[in-house]
C-alpha cells in the first residue's frame, strides 16, 4: 500500500522510495500503530501522516495515500479534499469493504471537481483488525466501548444493537481471514454471542466461496471438500472464564499491562515529580523483549542485571584498548611507537568501531527495561501484588491456603480496595458453597476497606443465571489440578547490591505451569480428543456447500497444527501467554519424536478488546449498577 504497488518496493536495487502524504482515520492510525514506526514510515517514503478529519494544507504535487473506513462521514471528507484539489493523485485503501453508492458519490465529486484523473487506485483492504504481535490480535482499542464486554452484555441493549455489534465483529474476523487467505473450520459452544458470530462468519464465507469468479481466498477451488491442512477458528465467550481477567500475575508482560499504561504496544512510565514520562515501544525488534515478556518477573531482574554486566564488560575492552594502544597519555611518542602492533591492533580498533552501534543499541534497550523492571518492581512493594497472586493461584488450583482470605482484605497494608475486591471475585467465582452468611462477612470487611460492591452484585446474579456451579467453575477446577503454587522463602536482595534491583519484601514465587480453561478448551479441540469441548461444540465448516442443512457434516479427524483462538467479550495478556506456553511444550515433544514437522502447533490468540483486570473490573460494576439501578 505505501510503495505505491511499486514492484519490489522501496528497497529494490537502491531506488528511492516516492514521496507520499499518508492520511488515515483513527481506525487506520489504531491499525498502523503497532506495525510501523515514524522512522519506517519515512523509509517507506511518507513525508506527512495526519488524520483525515485534521486541517490539512494543499500540497498539489504530492500522491496521497488513504487508509480509513468507508463511513459515511469519512467519504463526505475525502469528496471535499477532492474538491479542493488538496494533492496530487489518490490512492484510497478503505479498511472495510466501500458500498456501491459510496463509490458512486466518490466518483461523482471526482467528476464535478474535475479530478477524476487524479484518481490512481482503489482498493479493499479487508484490514479491519489490530495486528499486536504476529499470535496477537484485537478488533478493538480498549477506548472503543462498542464492542466492549459492557455492551455485549448490559440488560437494556435492543435486538438491533446486538446485531450490529455482531455484524462488527463478523466482519473483521472475516476480514482476518482473507488476509490470511484460508477458510477456517469454525467451532464453538452453543448458546451465547460466540455461536451468534461463528453462523454469521459461516454464513460470510459460505456466500463468498459461492461465487468462484470474485472469491477472495486462493483456494476458492477446493469448494465442496476440506483440506487437513486448515486451521482452526475456536470462538468462545467470555463468560467461559471470568476469574482469570481478574487474575493478579506474575509474568514481565501481563504485570506490564496490569500496574502501567499500556496500549498499543506501548507502555508509559512515570518520570517523577519533576521530569517528563516516558513512552517505550515494546516489540518484536527488541530481543529482550522477545525473550523474556513471558517470563515470572524475578527471572527478568536476574536477565537485566546479567546483560548490563555483560555490557559493562564490552565497555571495559574497549576503555582497555586505549591503554594497550599506548594512548592513555603520559608516555613518550617513542615508547608509544614501539608498543603499537600495528596489524593486530587496527583489526582490534575496527572490530570494536564496527560493533559499537550495536553495543549502544543493547544498552539503550537494557537501560529502559531497567527503568520499566523498576517501576513494575514499585508497584509490586507498594500493593504486595505478590500476596495476591500467590492467594489467588491457590484459590485457582484448589490448593489449601496457608493465609485466611478475610486475614487479607481486613489488613490496610495490603493493595488497593480494587485489589482486594479481584481477590474475593475470584475466591467467589471458583468457590461453589460460599454460603450467605460467609458471603454477607466478606462483603461486610470490603466496604470497610472502601470497595464498590457492584461488580460483585453483577456477578452472583451471573452466576445464578449460567449455573456457573454446574459448568464453568468445573472447567476452572480441572485446570488448576494440573499444577500449584509454591512459594519460596523470603529473600533480601534477588541479585548483587549494585543493581537498582533491590527486590527485599517480594517473594520469589516459582509458578509450576498449569493450562488456564481456555487452553484446555484449544488443547481437546486441536488434538481432537474424546470429551466434553470436542464432542459438544458446534462444528461448521464454510467449505462443505451442501448436506449440511438438518444433517451432519463430515468431520476431520486429523489434529490441527494451526488454530485461531478468539474471545468475544476481551482478552488478557494472562490468556495469550498460556497459549504460547502451551505451543513451546506441545513443539518441544513434537521436536523429540519421529513426527512430521508439519504436526508443529501454532496458536493465534484474538479478542474483541485487550482490556486489562482494572479495565475489566470497572465494566462488571457497571454491569452491576445497572442492575441496582444507579446507572
Amino acid at each position: 500500500m505505501l510503495t505505491l504497488d511499486s514492484a519490489g518496493g522501496p528497497k529494490n536495487n537502491n531506488v528511492e522510495p516516492s514521496w507520499k502524504v499518508l492520511v488515515y482515520d483513527k481506525t487506520g492510525q489504531d491499525i498502523l500503530g503497532p506495525l510501523l514506526s515514524v522512522k519506517e514510515l519515512r523509509e517507506l517514503g511518507v513525508t506527512l501522516h495526519l488524520l483525515l478529519h485534521s486541517t490539512r494544507d494543499t500540497i498539489p504535487d504530492a500522491p496521497a495515500v488513504y487508509f480509513c473506513l468507508p463511513s459515511d462521514e469519512n467519504i463526505q471528507r475525502i469528496c471535499q479534499d477532492l474538491s479542493s484539489h488538496l494533492y496530487g493523485s489518490y490512492y484510497y485503501n478503505f479498511i472495510s469493504p466501500v458500498s456501491r453508492t459510496k463509490l458512486e458519490d466518490l466518483a461523482t465529486a471526482a467528476l464535478q471537481a474535475g479530478s477524476d484523473n487524479l484518481v490512481q487506485k482503489l482498493f479493499d483492504q479487508y484490514t479491519n483488525f489490530i495486528c499486536l504481535e504476529s499470535e496477537m490480535f484485537c478488533l478493538k482499542q480498549p477506548r472503543d466501548s462498542s464492542i466492549s464486554y459492557y455492551s455485549l452484555n448490559r440488560g437494556s441493549v435492543n435486538d438491533t444493537e446486538m446485531e450490529d455489534m455482531l455484524t462488527t465483529i463478523t466482519d473483521s474476523l472475516f476480514a482476518l481471514c482473507v488476509t490470511l487467505g484460508t477458510v477456517p473450520i469454525i467451532r464453538c459452544p452453543a448458546g451465547n454471542a460466540a455461536e451468534a458470530v461463528a453462523a454469521k462468519l459461516d454464513k460470510k464465507l459460505r456466500d463468498n466461496l459461492k461465487d468462484a469468479r470474485n472469491s477472495l481466498f486462493s483456494d476458492g477451488t477446493a469448494t465442496g471438500r476440506y483440506s487437513f491442512h486448515r486451521p482452526v477458528l475456536l470462538l468462545v465467550d467470555r463468560a467461559v472464564d471470568m476469574a482469570t481477567p481478574l487474575h493478579h500475575t506474575w509474568t514481565y508482560q501481563a504485570l506490564a499491562h496490569d500496574v502501567l499504561p499500556y496500549n498499543q504496544n506501548r507502555v508509559t512510565v512515570s518520570g517523577g515529580e519533576m521530569k517528563k514520562d516516558k513512552i517505550y515501544e515494546l516489540d518484536q525488534k527488541d530481543n529482550f523483549w522477545m525473550e523474556h515478556k513471558g517470563s515470572p518477573f524475578p527471572q527478568v531482574a536476574e536477565a537485566i542485571q546479567e546483560a548490563l554486566e555483560l555490557i559493562k564488560g564490552k565497555e571495559e575492552e574497549i576503555k582497555s584498548m586505549k591503554s594497550e594502544l599506548g594512548l592513555g597519555g603520559g608516555e613518550s611518542e617513542e615508547n608509544m611507537l614501539s608498543n603499537l602492533n600495528l596489524t593486530d591492533n587496527t583489526a582490534r580498533l575496527t572490530n570494536a568501531v564496527s560493533s559499537l552501534p550495536e553495543l549502544l543499541e543493547k544498552k539503550r534497550l537494557i537501560d529502559m527495561h531497567c527503568s520499566l523492571a523498576t517501576s513494575v518492581l514499585d508497584c509490586i512493594k507498594l500493593r504486595r501484588l505478590d500476596v495476591f497472586f500467590e492467594l489467588e493461584e491457590k484459590i485457582m488450583s484448589g490448593t489449601t491456603l496457608d493465609k485466611s482470605i478475610m486475614e487479607v482484605l481486613s489488613d490496610p497494608q495490603n493493595g488497593t480496595p480494587m485489589d482486594k475486591l479481584r481477590l474475593f471475585l475470584i475466591y467467589f467465582l471458583c468457590t461453589p458453597t460460599v454460603s450467605d452468611a460467609e458471603y454477607d462477612q466478606y462483603a461486610g470487611a470490603l466496604q470497610a476497606g472502601g470497595c464498590d460492591l457492584s461488580a460483585l452484585t453483577y456477578l452472583r446474579r451471573w452466576r445464578s443465571f449460567t449455573m456457573i456451579g454446574s459448568k464453568n467453575l468445573e472447567l476452572n477446577q480441572v485446570a488448576g489440578q494440573q499444577g500449584t503454587t509454591k512459594a519460596v522463602s523470603m529473600f533480601s536482595s534477588l541479585i548483587s547490591q549494585s543493581s537498582n534491583f533491590v527486590m527485599a519484601g517480594v517473594k520469589n514465587l516459582v509458578v509450576k505451569k498449569h493450562n488456564l480453561p481456555i487452553t484446555k478448551i484449544v488443547d481437546d479441540i486441536m488434538e481432537q480428543k474424546q470429551g466434553k469441548f470436542n464432542d459438544e461444540y458446534k462444528y461448521l465448516d464454510p467449505k462443505i456447500l451442501r448436506g449440511n442443512e438438518g444433517g451432519q457434516i463430515p468431520r476431520t479427524k486429523t489434529p490441527f497444527s494451526d488454530a485461531i483462538v478468539f474471545v468475544v467479550g476481551g482478552g488478557n495478556y494472562i490468556e495469550y501467554q498460556n497459549l504460547q506456553d502451551y505451543v513451546k511444550m506441545k513443539n518441544v515433544g513434537y521436536a523429540n519424536s519421529t513426527m512430521n514437522p508439519a504436526s508443529l502447533r501454532r496458536v493465534v490468540y484474538g479478542c474483541t478488546q485487550l482490556t486489562n483486570s482494572d479495565r475489566f473490573l470497572n465494566q462488571l460494576t457497571m454491569l452491576g449498577k445497572d442492575i441496582t439501578g444507579e446507572n
